[in-house]
């Protein structure tokens, strides 16, 4: 038997009501009503609107106790369509998922984000275009767009501020150069943010308190705490690279400060130590080619790393007392290499409570990680109940 979740009498609207169904189990009026404590004819209208915006559909009849069987309803995911953005430092990933953040198609390619906005945002406009088209939906379906950036953002205004990797970008409304060109809402946010949302909905929904890191060309972290996403007062929370290493040599950082930890132990970082030694690498992914093809120098230097990025983890994770830490990036698919060195520090120098049942692994989303953030990041905003109840009116109108 179905689990009756009751909510609060003041949740009358058809968008509080939706939520009950988005988790895609079909469900009769009579369960809605027994759900919500509403009337079953407030139901009846509530339905009805949902079903009138394609939102939900009949999905069958349930079981009958005498009489006519009841029809079911559950959520469409193929309702509306989100487009996913993760640009990174070289990188760019476009994906189009439903509503569900079931990715339908997807493109990669190399783009450097320093190339300034107009560039990076003409490139986001004409591929998201040519990928929509790709499965056949009309941009007029496109609901909303959910993009990472990897540097600082305010999240609220979509503006990155500072980001020290990203020459022109700063205080660019993205949000309002996407949106004008697109047609739909957009939703802006920290790369590893969204990496952290990502894993956290896909790879461990029922992990309240974790920390992704993400190890590329830069080092940061996403911080879940309480089953939600941590931004911090200005967007900067979790930007653990520029912490600066104890005991690490005074290394410029791109940030302006000494001995950041992204400065010593990021991809690029490594890449720099190993091309000084007579080890040609241009980045961190051929790091990674290094230490898989068993160059032992290559090994040595990512655990290192690896010993580097736990030292400041230990505090991390004294101070928040995660139950998992994830490391994602580029230079996480050395193998064990990375996250021996960071098991190594953590579990010696953070506080034995705060460890005693405290997990790292690497990511499971791998390199789809940040689209599944992005586009859950934008699902989460088109489908709140007040973006809900908002299009519903909107319809009558």
């Amino acid at each position: 038997m179905q689990d009756v979740v009751r909510l609060p009498q003041r949740h009358a609207g058809a968008g509080e009501l939706f939520q009950l169904l988005r988790d895609g189990v079909p469900r009769t009026r009579a369960d809605l009503a027994a759900s919500t404590g509403q009337a079953r004819s407030t139901i009846t209208t509530r339905v009805d609107q949902l079903l009138a915006a394609g939102l939900i559909a009949p999905a069958g009849e349930a079981s009958s106790t005498g009489g006519r069987p009841p029809t079911t309803f559950a959520f469409r995911p193929d309702a509306r369509l989100v487009l996913a953005v993760d640009l990174g430092a070289t990188h760019a990933r476009l994906a189009v998922t439903d509503l569900a953040s079931t990715v339908l198609a997807e493109a990669e390619a190399p783009l450097a984000i320093a190339a300034g906005p107009e560039v990076v945002l003409d490139w986001v406009v004409e591929h998201g275009r040519e990928l929509l088209a790709s499965t056949g939906r009309p941009l007029r379906d496109l609901a909303s767009v959910g993009v990472g950036l990897p540097g600082p953002v305010e999240h609220s205004t979509g503006r990155p501020i500072n980001p020290p990797i990203m020459p022109a970008w700063d205080d660019v409304d993205v949000r309002g150069l996407l949106a004008a060109r697109l047609g739909a809402e957009v939703l802006v946010d920290n790369d590893v943010n969204l990496m952290a949302l990502g894993e956290h909905r896909t790879a461990w929904p029922d992990v309240d308190d974790m920390l992704f890191v993400k190890v590329a060309t830069g080092i940061g972290s996403g911080i879940i705490s309480d089953g939600r996403l941590r931004r911090g007062a200005q967007g900067a929370a979790g930007d653990i690279g520029h912490i600066a290493v104890p005991g690490a040599a005074d290394v410029p950082c791109r940030c302006g400060n000494l001995g950041c930890l992204e400065a010593v132990a990021s991809g690029r970082a490594l890449a720099e130590t190993l091309t000084a030694t007579g080890l040609p690498a241009a980045n961190g992914a051929d790091v990674v080619a290094l230490v898989r093809s068993g160059d032992l120098a290559a090994g040595r230097a990512v655990r290192q790393a690896g010993r580097e990025i736990g030292s400041v983890l230990a505090a991390c994770v004294s101070l928040l007392n995660p139950s998992l830490v994830v490391i994602g990036g580029v230079v996480a698919e050395a193998g064990e290499h990375l996250i021996a060195g960071i098991r190594e520090v953590v579990y010696q120098r953070s506080l034995p409570l705060a460890t005693q049942h405290l997990r790292i692994v690497t990511s499971q989303a791998r390199s789809q990680v940040g689209i599944l953030g992005a586009s859950a990041m934008a699902v989460d905003h088109v489908l709140s109940p007040g973006a809900i109840d908002a299009l519903l009116e909107a319809q009558i109108a």
